[in-house]
């Protein structure tokens, strides 16, 4: 697939980086050491959550070659033409049947408009995740991270999220255990900027962005 990728950064990236340099120490500290590189969206929401369904519970390395293989296979990745696709030739891309099942889901969720994808812009963040959670293979946690890395809300705190906690352990708390709520004390002082707190705290365990 040769589609170009735009990728777009979100415009409250500095105004955030001043607030959160100003409120909390950590930040202060973390902020400069990662220059310009800052939080980016790329695709569309529809290959966004594909995405995310076929790297779950695998390394990132064998998702992307998975991924690779499933891309190839449909002329254009949307839900149309993934539900044209063979379930044998889905296999043969490195898929369980449970990720077919999910993204056959998904498909069927966009075809027929039972998401509201257009829509998205002007809902809350509680009513998209509720939506998204609404389609198998889609829990919380991938919800959140569509919200900061497609939608790219400026505050969502993902306090499932192994890599927050453990950095939040690491930056805070001299790597002491931490509770959900020794997050939530935390994340306080970052609000309204949760998600851009989140993307420098992942940053603080693994220097190379992520993106999905």
């Amino acid at each position: 697939m040769s589609d170009e990728v735009i990728l777009v950064t979100p415009e409250y990236w500095e105004e955030a980086q001043k607030y959160l340099t100003r409120k909390d120490r950590v930040m202060k500290r973390l902020i400069p050491q990662f220059g310009t590189a800052c939080l980016q969206s790329r695709g569309d929401a529809f290959t966004t959550l594909a995405r995310s369904i076929v790297g779950q519970q695998i390394s990132v390395k064998a998702a992307q070659s998975v991924w690779d293989r499933f891309v190839a296979l449909p002329k254009r990745m949307t839900p149309a033409h993934v539900l044209k696709l063979k379930v044998d030739d889905m296999r043969l891309a490195g898929l369980s049947a449970r990720k077919i099942e999910y993204l056959v889901d998904l498909a069927l969720h966009f075809d027929s408009g039972a998401v509201h994808a257009q829509s998205w812009v002007g809902m809350a963040d509680e009513d998209i995740i509720a939506e998204l959670v609404g389609i198998r293979g889609i829990g919380r946690w991938t919800a959140e991270m569509f919200l900061i890395f497609h939608l790219m809300r400026p505050n969502v705190l993902p306090l499932d999220d192994a890599g927050l906690i453990a950095g939040i352990s690491k930056n805070y708390f001299s790597g002491d255990p931490v509770s959900r709520s020794d997050a939530r004390e935390v994340a306080a002082a970052w609000n309204p900027y949760c998600s851009v707190a989140t993307w420098y705290i992942w940053r603080s365990l693994d220097p190379l962005p992520v993106a999905y």
